[in-house]
């Protein structure tokens, strides 16, 4: 979404309490904040749509202290890792996929349940890092944000995200040569 058409939607929500515009952003983003959820959650769709919904309802409600410093993906980001920072402090669970036998009891091709096999994988992978590693990969790799970007996101200097993205690598490197 062009940045002229976002901030034009922004205005209609805060000015006019416009619910249209509202659902129009809703709709360009809600993919990539759920995308973004389902890799810190390890897969977990139930607790990423749940954590999509309140990061949407938080956006919606706060739209008015958005001051258009940085992009809307940026400050929606941000809403979006504070609130799953805000449940895992919350609720102080351990996100380790039980993923034994699911390749088998899933049957299909051998190819892809060598994808299947792959995913989960890297989905293991994934889960053994931090909180914060997971979320660093995640915003980098995956949603391919900038490492500014990521920064910001995060509120962390640039240079402890680099070493995090650093960590990361190394950890799921290891495990990835281990099985």
């Amino acid at each position: 979404m062009k940045k002229l058409d976002e901030l034009a939607l922004i205005t209609r929500c805060v000015l006019a309490d416009d619910r249209q515009a509202f659902g129009q952003l809703v709709e360009a983003y809600q993919s990539s904040v759920r995308r973004f959820f389902l890799n810190l959650t390890a897969g977990d769709a139930a607790l990423s749509d749940d954590l999509s919904q309140e990061t949407f309802i938080k956006a919606y409600v706060n739209l008015r202290a958005f001051k258009g410093v940085a992009s809307f993906s940026t400050w929606l980001y941000r809403i979006g890792y504070n609130e799953f920072y805000t449940h895992c402090r919350r609720t102080h669970e351990e996100r380790l996929d039980d993923t034994v036998g699911i390749v088998t009891l899933m049957g299909g091709s051998n190819a892809s349940n060598d994808a299947l096999e792959a995913n989960l994988t890297v989905q293991e992978a994934m889960s053994r890092l931090s909180d914060t590693e997971r979320a660093v990969v995640t915003l980098f790799y995956i949603e391919d944000k900038p490492l500014k970007q990521v920064a910001r996101i995060m509120n962390l200097p640039e240079g402890t995200v680099k070493s995090h993205l650093h960590r990361a690598k190394s950890r799921m490197t290891t495990f990835l040569k281990n099985n």
